[in-house]
C-alpha cells in the first residue's frame, strides 16, 4: 500500500519531496531497499552500467531510460532523426516526400545541423552556399546555455578549431565535449520585440509500444533584451539565449514573473493577433514534432520496463509560425524561479506520479501501464500512439504541414 512505498532521490527539490511526502511514502537511503528512485542522469548511468551489474526488481521504478541520451544529447537526437527520415524514404512513406527543391517537407522540424569536428568539411560546404547566414555552436553534453556561441564567419570557426584542437577535438573521440553547429533561426517570432522559446513537458512510459503524454501547462521563456539580427550583437546572450540560467543575470530580469508566460497566455495572444485556426494549426504541428521525434528514437531506446521519463522539450517558433525543435532535456529544471513556477512544477510532478504510480502505489513493473483518464490531470494523450500509415496520411497537407485532430491545449 501507499505507506509501504520507499523512495530515494539525489535531486533535492522541494516539489519532488513534497509530492512524495503527500503520498505518505517513506524516505530511505540508496543503500536500503527502495521502490522509487528519482535519479539524476549521472546516477542512472551508474545503475545501468555493465560494471555494476545492478538488476532492478519488479517493484522498483526509476525516472530515466538507460540510454535517454539518444534523444537528449544534441548530436544523437539529430543523428536519430536523420536516420528515421532515411528509413521512411526507403519505405516510401508519405512522410519522406520532398518538395520541388528536393527538400524533405514532412520531417523538416530541426534546423540544418552538423556535428563537429567530424562534419567540418560538410559544414564549410553548406556555409559557403549562404555566407551571410548566422550559425549557433553548442556543446553536445551541456545544458543551461553553457558553452554556446554564435558565428557568422568561417574565420571564427577556424579559430575555435585551433583553440580547442588539443581539448575539444581530442576529447570528441572519447565522446566528450563534441559540438553541434546549427543554422540559427534568425527570424524568431517576437513578442514585445523579444525572442522567446517554449518549454513543454512530455512523459513517456514506454517506447514499444509508444505511450506518451503531453503536459498542457508549459511556459514561454523570454529574453530580457530586445532581439536584433545585427551582427554587432551576436555575442550578447541576453538577446539570443532564453535560458533562465543566463537571463536571470541580466539587468532587466524581472524576479516576479521570471520572464515567463504560460502557454495559455501565448495561445490567447496568438489567437488575437493571428487567428484561432492558425493558432490551432501551430499547436498541431508542435504535437506532430513531439510524436515524430519519439518515434525516431524508439527503435534504439532501451525500453526497460522499470523506467519512465519526463522530458523538457524546447521549441522555437519563427515569424511564419513554423515551430522548430531545438533540443530535448532529460532533467528539465525543477527549481522554482517564481511562485507560479513552483505551482506548475509541483503539479507536473503530482500528475506524473499519478500516471506512473497510480493510487500512491508502485505497480508491478510487469503491468502494462495505461492509467485511467481521471488520473491524467493536466496530461493529455495525443491521439493514438501507434499510428498506421492511413493515420499518418491524415496528418499531411500539400503545404507540408500536419493536419491531424486538434489538440486541447489550455
Amino acid at each position: 500500500m501507499a505507506g509501504k512505498v520507499k523512495w530515494v532521490t539525489d535531486i533535492e527539490k522541494s516539489v519532488l519531496v513534497n509530492n512524495f511526502e503527500k503520498r505518505g511514502w517513506t524516505q530511505v537511503t540508496d543503500s536500503e531497499d527502495w521502490n522509487f528512485y528519482w535519479m539524476s542522469i549521472q546516477t542512472i548511468r551508474n545503475v545501468f552500467s555493465v560494471d555494476t551489474g545492478y538488476r532492478l526488481s519488479d517493484d522498483q521504478m526509476v525516472n530515466h531510460f538507460p540510454n535517454h541520451y539518444e534523444l537528449t544529447r544534441k548530436d544523437l537526437m539529430i543523428k536519430n532523426i536523420k536516420r528515421y527520415r532515411k528509413e521512411l524514404e526507403k519505405e516510401g512513406s508519405p512522410l519522406s516526400e520532398k518538395d520541388e527543391s528536393g527538400k524533405y517537407i514532412y520531417l523538416d522540424f530541426v534546423p540544418v545541423t552538423f556535428m563537429l569536428p567530424g562534419d567540418y568539411n560538410l559544414f564549410v560546404e553548406e556555409f559557403r552556399k549562404s555566407p551571410s547566414s548566422t550559425w549557433i555552436m553548442k556543446p553536445c553534453g551541456k545544458a543551461q546555455g553553457k558553452g554556446i556561441f554564435l558565428i557568422n564567419k568561417l574565420s571564427q570557426i577556424k579559430k575555435w578549431s585551433r583553440d580547442s584542437r588539443t581539448s575539444t577535438f581530442m576529447a570528441a573521440n572519447s565522446g566528450k565535449e563534441a559540438y553541434v553547429i546549427s543554422l540559427y533561426i534568425d527570424n524568431p517570432l517576437l513578442i514585445g520585440g523579444k525572442k522567446f522559446d517554449l518549454r513543454l513537458y512530455v512523459l513517456v512510459t514506454t517506447y514499444r509500444p509508444l505511450k506518451c503524454y503531453m503536459y498542457k501547462l508549459g511556459f514561454c521563456r523570454f529574453c530580457t533584451v530586445k532581439y536584433t539580427p545585427s551582427t554587432s550583437e551576436l555575442d550578447n546572450m541576453f538577446v539570443h539565449l532564453t535560458n533562465v540560467a543566463i537571463q536571470k543575470h541580466g539587468d532587466d530580469y524581472n524576479h516576479v514573473h521570471g520572464g515567463k508566460w504560460t502557454v495559455s497566455n501565448l495561445r490567447l495572444y496568438l489567437e488575437s493577433t493571428r487567428g484561432k485556426d492558425v493558432t490551432n494549426h501551430l499547436f498541431d504541428q508542435i504535437y506532430w514534432i513531439v510524436v515524430q521525434s519519439l518515434k525516431a528514437v524508439a527503435p534504439v531506446m532501451n525500453n526497460d520496463k522499470h523506467c519512465f521519463e519526463c522530458y523538457g522539450y524546447d521549441i522555437i517558433i519563427d515569424d511564419k509560425l513554423k515551430p522548430w525543435l531545438i533540443e530535448v532535456n532529460a532533467s528539465p529544471s525543477l527549481t522554482s524561479s517564481t511562485a507560479n513556477d513552483r505551482i506548475l512544477k509541483y503539479n507536473l510532478i503530482n500528475d506524473t506520479l499519478n500516471i506512473v504510480a497510480p493510487n500512491g502505489e508502485i505497480p508491478d513493473c510487469r503491468w502494462n501501464r495505461s492509467p485511467p483518464k481521471e488520473a491524467l490531470g493536466n496530461y493529455q494523450v495525443p491521439v493514438k500512439q501507434t499510428l498506421s500509415e492511413n493515420t499518418e496520411r491524415e496528418f499531411r497537407s500539400r503545404s507540408g504541414q500536419p493536419l491531424g485532430s486538434k489538440t486541447t491545449w489550455k
